[in-house]
């Protein structure tokens, strides 16, 4: 069903990388999620007044303002396609991210009031309804939320967008979340027991959780998340098919919205090479990496000595002497001045976050291993966390 509905309304479906197909999948995501849930929303209203049910009423709500936030990914989508603007050099793709927060803003309201009416069931008591044809309503919306949310999941992540994985998971809580109503029902029908409040306050956790799990997930692409592993790795593979590029190092990978990566990076490349040959190398480099990734990227030339054996030797026994504290560092940008009375070793260690050592005791500890090698080495050190 997905693939068909693709097919019926996204022009050239497969070129994601192009504004206006993705825009077309935003837009297919959203009216899909705007009428089933209009429809969802209509029917259970329907069973709730049948049934006289608290619990299969706010899920009624619930679909309606599932409905409200397919509105804002519709609008989201429309804003972000906007180009590049003097107020806004990186252009609108962000919007997305404030969208999710919206949305989970409004899940949480709801689950918020769905907490409280149920509570208040559950200290005022009513008997409910069975119904068949209120129990098959249920058992319908549970099979078209499932639906719903594995159509969002996979064209979240075929166009990468934050807001309709956001819906993807919204979508998963409300199956989760009906699927509680219409149990409770049964249990009501057979046993007698008043289940009804304690299954709405059941219903509104899931719909929390879903709200506090978009919110978090927003909340790390606003803030700055850490780029794709997928990305990074593709980078350090197209750099390594350029034999002038010797290796990359201080990567900094910015994401300004789905289809907007801005990098910069360093290469390493030989000293002894003609300038301006190299500075082609790297403008080809730079090309591909847009092309093949959608990765604006900003190459800074690194011109490093390779034919010294004395400094490759250094270098490899000051790498050696480092990962003797942490097998994850690693050097770069490794140069050595000599002097009368003490020589400098000067260079940059790439470590993780996860290194439990702070920079300025990092330093000490080389700084000291390194005066090991030769009492009149000074270390001069700089530390990157990767």
């Amino acid at each position: 069903m997905t693939e068909l509905l693709c097919k019926l309304f996204v022009k050239d479906r497969s070129n994601i990388k192009k504004d206006s197909v993705r825009r077309s999948y935003g837009t297919l995501s959203s009216v899909v999620g705007i009428i089933l849930n209009i429809l969802l929303a209509a029917f259970k209203l329907i069973a709730g007044t049948l049934s006289a049910s608290i619990s299969i009423t706010a899920d009624a709500v619930n679909n309606l303002s599932d409905a409200g936030s397919q509105v804002i990914s519709l609008i989201s989508f429309k804003i972000s396609a906007k180009p590049a603007d003097r107020d806004h050099p990186f252009g609108h793709a962000r919007i997305e991210y404030v969208a999710s927060m919206i949305v989970s803003f409004i899940i949480l309201t709801i689950g918020f009031e769905l907490f409280r009416t149920s509570l208040d069931k559950i200290f005022n008591p009513t008997d409910t309804k069975f119904g068949t044809v209120s129990a098959v309503i249920l058992a319908v919306s549970v099979i078209a939320k499932l639906w719903v949310g594995f159509f969002n999941r996979r064209i979240g992540k075929k166009i990468n967008s934050s807001v309709i994985k956001a819906t993807s998971i919204d979508s998963f809580s409300d199956a989760a979340a009906t699927s509680a109503v219409l149990i409770s029902m049964l249990i009501s029908h057979f046993t007698g027991l008043r289940t009804d409040g304690y299954m709405g306050i059941i219903v509104s956790v899931f719909i929390f959780i879903a709200g506090i799990r978009i919110l978090s997930e927003t909340k790390n692409s606003i803030l700055g998340s850490p780029p794709d592993p997928e990305v990074i790795s593709e980078i350090y593979r197209i750099s390594s098919e350029f034999p002038e590029v010797l290796g990359i190092h201080d990567m900094v990978v910015h994401n300004y919205g789905p289809g907007n990566t801005i990098a910069s990076l360093h290469a390493e490349v030989d000293g002894e090479e003609n300038v301006f040959v190299t500075h082609d190398v790297i403008d080809n480099l730079e090309k591909r990496l847009f092309s093949e990734l959608g990765v604006r990227a900003t190459i800074h030339m690194d011109p490093i000595v390779t034919n010294d054996e004395r400094l490759s030797a250094l270098k490899a026994v000051t790498l050696n002497t480092v990962q003797k504290i942490d097998s994850s560092l690693t050097l770069h940008d490794f140069r050595f001045v000599e002097g009368r009375t003490h020589s400098n070793l000067i260079f940059d260690i790439s470590a993780p976050f996860e290194l439990k050592i702070s920079d300025d005791d990092l330093k000490r500890m080389v700084s000291d291993a390194v005066s090991e090698i030769n009492p009149n080495y000074f270390a001069v050190i700089t530390i990157d966390r990767q």
